[in-house]
Protein backbone atom coordinates (compact mmCIF):
# COMPACT_ATOMS: atom_id res chain seq x y z
CA UNK A 1 0.00 0.00 0.00
CA UNK A 2 2.58 2.48 0.99
CA UNK A 3 4.71 1.89 -2.31
CA UNK A 4 1.01 2.13 -4.27
CA UNK A 5 0.76 5.48 -2.47
CA UNK A 6 4.46 6.97 -3.17
CA UNK A 7 3.78 5.80 -6.76
CA UNK A 8 0.70 7.91 -7.11
CA UNK A 9 2.59 10.85 -5.59
CA UNK A 10 5.66 10.80 -7.50
CA UNK A 11 3.47 10.11 -10.84
CA UNK A 12 3.69 13.29 -13.10
CA UNK A 13 0.92 14.48 -14.72
CA UNK A 14 0.37 15.85 -18.10
CA UNK A 15 -1.21 19.44 -18.70
CA UNK A 16 -4.55 18.30 -19.61
CA UNK A 17 -5.32 21.08 -22.16
CA UNK A 18 -2.08 19.53 -24.07
CA UNK A 19 -3.84 16.03 -24.20
CA UNK A 20 -6.92 17.56 -25.67
CA UNK A 21 -4.90 19.07 -28.62
CA UNK A 22 -2.88 15.91 -29.15
CA UNK A 23 -5.78 13.98 -29.14
CA UNK A 24 -7.51 17.10 -30.89
CA UNK A 25 -4.62 17.64 -33.65
CA UNK A 26 -3.82 13.36 -33.98
CA UNK A 27 -7.29 12.68 -34.98
CA UNK A 28 -7.45 15.42 -37.97
CA UNK A 29 -3.75 14.60 -39.15
CA UNK A 30 -4.90 10.73 -39.04
CA UNK A 31 -7.88 11.84 -40.66
CA UNK A 32 -6.57 13.90 -43.45
CA UNK A 33 -3.75 11.38 -44.03
CA UNK A 34 -6.62 8.77 -44.97
CA UNK A 35 -7.92 11.74 -47.16
CA UNK A 36 -4.95 12.19 -48.94
CA UNK A 37 -4.33 8.71 -49.98
CA UNK A 38 -8.64 8.45 -50.91
CA UNK A 39 -7.57 11.39 -52.86
CA UNK A 40 -4.51 9.30 -54.48
CA UNK A 41 -6.51 6.48 -55.00
CA UNK A 42 -8.98 8.35 -56.71
CA UNK A 43 -6.76 9.39 -59.07
CA UNK A 44 -5.20 5.97 -59.45
CA UNK A 45 -8.73 4.55 -60.15
CA UNK A 46 -9.64 7.02 -62.96
CA UNK A 47 -6.59 9.10 -64.67
CA UNK A 48 -3.49 7.32 -63.52
CA UNK A 49 -3.12 3.53 -64.15
CA UNK A 50 -0.21 2.02 -61.70
CA UNK A 51 -1.90 -1.29 -59.85
CA UNK A 52 1.64 -1.29 -57.59
CA UNK A 53 1.26 2.00 -56.54
CA UNK A 54 -2.32 1.65 -55.40
CA UNK A 55 -1.16 -1.72 -53.73
CA UNK A 56 1.38 0.56 -51.96
CA UNK A 57 -0.94 3.33 -50.94
CA UNK A 58 -3.47 0.65 -49.68
CA UNK A 59 -1.60 -0.43 -47.22
CA UNK A 60 -0.21 2.66 -45.86
CA UNK A 61 -4.22 3.93 -46.07
CA UNK A 62 -4.76 0.94 -43.45
CA UNK A 63 -2.44 1.77 -40.64
CA UNK A 64 -3.87 5.84 -41.04
CA UNK A 65 -7.24 3.63 -40.52
CA UNK A 66 -6.05 1.78 -37.75
CA UNK A 67 -4.49 5.13 -36.01
CA UNK A 68 -7.84 7.26 -36.41
CA UNK A 69 -10.32 4.90 -34.48
CA UNK A 70 -7.80 5.27 -31.83
CA UNK A 71 -8.10 8.29 -31.99
CA UNK A 72 -11.97 8.82 -32.42
CA UNK A 73 -12.01 6.62 -29.71
CA UNK A 74 -9.92 8.56 -27.26
CA UNK A 75 -12.18 11.78 -28.63
CA UNK A 76 -14.97 9.67 -27.26
CA UNK A 77 -13.65 8.34 -24.17
CA UNK A 78 -12.33 11.56 -22.97
CA UNK A 79 -15.32 13.83 -23.87
CA UNK A 80 -12.51 16.01 -26.43
CA UNK A 81 -14.43 18.25 -29.22
CA UNK A 82 -12.91 17.29 -32.43
CA UNK A 83 -11.33 20.23 -34.57
CA UNK A 84 -14.05 22.48 -36.34
CA UNK A 85 -12.35 22.17 -39.83
CA UNK A 86 -12.60 18.33 -40.40
CA UNK A 87 -15.10 19.03 -43.71
CA UNK A 88 -11.94 21.71 -44.80
CA UNK A 89 -9.33 19.50 -44.17
CA UNK A 90 -11.27 16.49 -46.02
CA UNK A 91 -11.04 18.66 -48.65
CA UNK A 92 -7.71 19.85 -48.60
CA UNK A 93 -6.79 16.05 -48.16
CA UNK A 94 -8.46 14.40 -51.42
CA UNK A 95 -7.32 17.44 -53.53
CA UNK A 96 -3.69 16.97 -52.10
CA UNK A 97 -3.61 13.33 -52.17
CA UNK A 98 -5.38 13.59 -55.80
CA UNK A 99 -3.31 16.41 -57.89
CA UNK A 100 0.08 15.12 -55.99
CA UNK A 101 -0.68 11.93 -57.92
CA UNK A 102 -1.99 13.61 -60.91
CA UNK A 103 1.72 14.99 -61.38
CA UNK A 104 3.40 11.02 -60.95
CA UNK A 105 4.49 8.47 -58.99
CA UNK A 106 7.51 10.36 -57.59
CA UNK A 107 5.25 13.76 -56.73
CA UNK A 108 2.52 11.46 -54.89
CA UNK A 109 5.25 9.36 -52.98
CA UNK A 110 6.89 12.92 -51.70
CA UNK A 111 3.50 13.89 -50.53
CA UNK A 112 3.75 10.80 -48.35
CA UNK A 113 7.39 11.65 -47.36
CA UNK A 114 6.75 15.41 -46.80
CA UNK A 115 4.02 14.77 -44.46
CA UNK A 116 5.32 11.74 -43.08
CA UNK A 117 8.68 14.16 -42.38
CA UNK A 118 6.37 16.41 -40.62
CA UNK A 119 4.42 14.13 -38.21
CA UNK A 120 7.45 12.77 -37.22
CA UNK A 121 8.67 15.68 -35.63
CA UNK A 122 4.95 16.73 -34.17
CA UNK A 123 4.25 13.11 -32.59
CA UNK A 124 8.07 13.45 -31.38
CA UNK A 125 7.34 16.67 -29.71
CA UNK A 126 4.03 15.19 -28.41
CA UNK A 127 6.13 12.13 -26.62
CA UNK A 128 8.69 14.23 -25.22
CA UNK A 129 5.88 16.22 -23.42
CA UNK A 130 3.35 12.94 -22.40
CA UNK A 131 3.98 11.94 -18.17
CA UNK A 132 3.57 8.87 -16.74
CA UNK A 133 -0.33 9.40 -16.61
CA UNK A 134 -0.71 9.05 -20.25
CA UNK A 135 1.40 6.16 -20.56
CA UNK A 136 -0.91 4.28 -22.85
CA UNK A 137 -1.29 7.26 -25.07
CA UNK A 138 2.20 7.90 -24.78
CA UNK A 139 2.91 4.48 -26.40
CA UNK A 140 -0.19 4.83 -28.75
CA UNK A 141 1.72 7.98 -30.47
CA UNK A 142 5.32 5.74 -30.43
CA UNK A 143 4.12 3.16 -32.12
CA UNK A 144 2.43 5.01 -34.73
CA UNK A 145 5.32 7.16 -35.12
CA UNK A 146 6.90 4.12 -35.83
CA UNK A 147 4.50 2.92 -38.66
CA UNK A 148 5.06 6.80 -39.93
CA UNK A 149 8.10 6.40 -40.28
CA UNK A 150 7.72 3.15 -42.28
CA UNK A 151 5.77 4.72 -44.53
CA UNK A 152 8.16 7.81 -45.53
CA UNK A 153 11.13 5.22 -45.90
CA UNK A 154 8.71 3.49 -48.17
CA UNK A 155 7.77 6.91 -50.18
CA UNK A 156 11.51 7.52 -50.78
CA UNK A 157 12.21 3.59 -51.75
CA UNK A 158 9.41 4.24 -53.99
CA UNK A 159 10.44 7.40 -55.76
CA UNK A 160 10.00 10.42 -53.64
CA UNK A 161 12.68 12.65 -53.92
CA UNK A 162 13.28 16.68 -53.26
CA UNK A 163 14.97 17.76 -56.54
CA UNK A 164 14.34 20.38 -58.91
CA UNK A 165 10.44 21.24 -58.44
CA UNK A 166 10.05 18.64 -56.45
CA UNK A 167 11.57 21.25 -53.90
CA UNK A 168 8.81 23.26 -53.83
CA UNK A 169 6.58 20.87 -53.95
CA UNK A 170 8.03 19.44 -50.54
CA UNK A 171 8.13 23.06 -48.92
CA UNK A 172 4.17 23.65 -49.93
CA UNK A 173 3.17 20.45 -48.36
CA UNK A 174 5.35 20.66 -45.25
CA UNK A 175 3.96 24.31 -44.31
CA UNK A 176 0.41 23.49 -44.90
CA UNK A 177 0.50 20.65 -42.48
CA UNK A 178 2.47 22.58 -40.46
CA UNK A 179 -0.31 25.59 -40.48
CA UNK A 180 -3.29 22.57 -40.31
CA UNK A 181 -1.74 21.18 -36.88
CA UNK A 182 -1.69 24.20 -35.42
CA UNK A 183 -5.06 25.18 -36.12
CA UNK A 184 -6.58 22.07 -35.43
CA UNK A 185 -4.97 22.01 -31.86
CA UNK A 186 -6.51 24.96 -30.70
CA UNK A 187 -9.92 25.04 -33.06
Amino acid sequence: MVYYVKYILDMKKTNKTKVEEFIRVDHAGERGAIKIYEGQLLALNTFIKNDELKKIIEDMKEHEKEHCLYFENEIKKRNIKPTKLLPLWDLLGVGLGFGSTILGKKAAMLCTASVEEVIQEHYTNQIEQLESDEKKLKNKIIKFREDELRHKDIAYEEGATKKGPYFILDKIIKTGSKIAINISEKI
